[in-house]
This record gives C-alpha cells, sequence and structure tokens, in this order.
C-alpha cells in the first residue's frame, strides 16, 4: 500500500481514548477472550466501533502483522465492513482496529424473534439479505491485480452486520491474518457449535473458498427458517420443498413459492456433505440474480 494512504489508516492513541471516551464502560459493546469491542465517536462526528485487541493476541512477526493490516486496509465492497483505520500502542499493550458503526447489529437479533415483536423480516428484506451476504463472500474470493484471494474462515450471523437500509455486511473479514493461531482456532468451537464449519474441515485442518460456502449455506437456512439453530427438519424440508418445515411461521406465508425453492436449493447445495458439489459464490450470485422477492 502507498506509504501516503498507509498513513491516512494511522489513528493516534489520544484519538482512540478521547472516542472511546477512555474505554469507559458505557461504551463498551461486548468482550470475547481476545477482543473488546467499544462503540466511539470521532472528531468529525461519525460513529465507529473500535476492537481492542490484546498484543499477546495479535501476530509478533510485525513484518506479518502489517501483511496482515494491509489485506484489512484493501478490502472495499459494499457488503464488506470497512477499516477506517488502526492504532498499535505499545504503551497500552495492543492494537485498536476502527470500523464504521453499522446501526442495526448483527443478523443474530432477527433470529429466534417473537411474532408481532417489531423484528420479524419480511420476505424481500430476507432475499436481498441473502443476496447481499452472496456478493460480499464472492468479493472476499476473488483474485484481482492489487487483491488477493480471502477465505473468510468464520461466516456466520453474528459476523453479519446489518445498516439503516438492511444491506447486510461481513465483519471481521480478513481478520485471521493478524491473529495468533490459536486465537483463530479458538473461534472455531462456537462455529461447529452453530453449524457452521465445513465437515471436511476435521480431516484437512484447512479453510478453502469451499468451507465459507458451507456456512453460507448454513446462513440461508437461518435467513429462511428464522431459526439460529438449523434442525434436520429444516435441512430435510428444504430438500425436499416441504415448506411448512423450513419456512419461518413469522412470514404467515406470505413469501413466493418459486424463490423459497430456489434458496432452498441453493442452501442445500451449498451446504453439501461433499465440497466438490458446492458452487463457488460467484456461480451463487449469477443464480440468486433474478430474486427480488417479489413475484
Amino acid at each position: 500500500m502507498d506509504s501516503e494512504i498507509w498513513q491516512s489508516f494511522r489513528f493516534n492513541l489520544e484519538e482512540i481514548e478521547t472516542a472511546t471516551q477512555y474505554f469507559s464502560e458505557s461504551n463498551l459493546l461486548g468482550k470475547s477472550n481476545f477482543v473488546a469491542t467499544y462503540k466511539g465517536f470521532l472528531r468529525d462526528g461519525s460513529a465507529v466501533v473500535i476492537k481492542s485487541i490484546s498484543k499477546t493476541s495479535c501476530k509478533s512477526d510485525d513484518s506479518e502483522f502489517l501483511k496482515g493490516l494491509n489485506v484489512l486496509a484493501s478490502l472495499k465492497h459494499e457488503n464488506v465492513v470497512q477499516l477506517r483505520g488502526f492504532c498499535c500502542s505499545k504503551a497500552r499493550g495492543g492494537c485498536f482496529l476502527v470500523y464504521d458503526f453499522i446501526p442495526n447489529g448483527n443478523l443474530l437479533q432477527y433470529l429466534d424473534v417473537k411474532d408481532g415483536d417489531g423484528t420479524v423480516l419480511d420476505w424481500s428484506t430476507r432475499v436481498s439479505i441473502v443476496k447481499g451476504i452472496a456478493k460480499g463472500i464472492a468479493y472476499l474470493h476473488e483474485y484481482k491485480v492489487n487483491k488477493l484471494t480471502l477465505v473468510h474462515q468464520n461466516i456466520s450471523a453474528e459476523k453479519v452486520l446489518v445498516d439503516h437500509r438492511f444491506n447486510p455486511l461481513l465483519s471481521d473479514s480478513g481478520l485471521h491474518n493478524i491473529l495468533t493461531i490459536d486465537i483463530v482456532f479458538g473461534s472455531l468451537k462456537a462455529s461447529a457449535a452453530m453449524g457452521y464449519l465445513a465437515p471436511e474441515y476435521a480431516n484437512t485442518g484447512r479453510f478453502t473458498e469451499k468451507s465459507d460456502v458451507c456456512a453460507f449455506g448454513t446462513l440461508v437456512l437461518q435467513l429462511l427458517s428464522g431459526k439460529q439453530k438449523v434442525t434436520s427438519s429444516v435441512r430435510l424440508g428444504a430438500e425436499t420443498r416441504k415448506y411448512q418445515d423450513f419456512i419461518d411461521s413469522n412470514l404467515h406465508g406470505r413469501f413466493f413459492e418459486h424463490e423459497a425453492a430456489k434458496l432452498a436449493r441453493i442452501a442445500w447445495l451449498c451446504a453439501h456433505e461433499c465440497p466438490i458439489e458446492r458452487p463457488s459464490m460467484e456461480e451463487v450470485v449469477q443464480k440468486l440474480g433474478n430474486c427480488n422477492g417479489r413475484p
């Protein structure tokens, strides 16, 4: 990356501390073993999310770490959360990643909801979200000049953020490039428990574009069913087109069967046990082309 552009990504510690009110508990959005996430406001008034990652969780080799940051900074797509900047502080013993704040939370908030509480997504919104996620992953997988192919490795409903227009954005894309191997592996347990982890991973121990495709298939089934847990009856219903078994009852039949059949077929193929049978994300985007949530 050009050094001038690189400098524009750098924040100083004072800016980070001011934005988060010195990492105030009231600004804390969430905490895991390796990252604390804060909401903050920059001097220009824009709302941001700041991920505070401990130094021990980051790659210790400076050149590898900087290479990873370079990947994060290079990602630019309407369905991928954009890195605004970063700050590495020896005094604070960590690295801080600054992202735009996405207002409507993540997809988990729209699963397992009670009918009538206002967060039930209508059919066209679900179709639009599926298409947006597919485009985001296809962008990561695409190889172009000055852009490496990137496997996300940790796609889940929690990693899909939703903006004010219900446009989906993939978060944490490329984050594994700056983290130590044990931190990356630690996050796999949650993925496996939620059914996102591709079955071949147990044998190969490797992530590929096809493992992202598998996770996408699970996400589509979650959006169709409105449920976090994709049961075997949901998977079977999608395979046999028994709509009552895999379409969210909160929709009260307000969906289009031709689109539901198409999405079910795509989900079933993407989550196929055999990676060779799974389509590429580019193929998925093409298949979804004429789905628009309308008859």
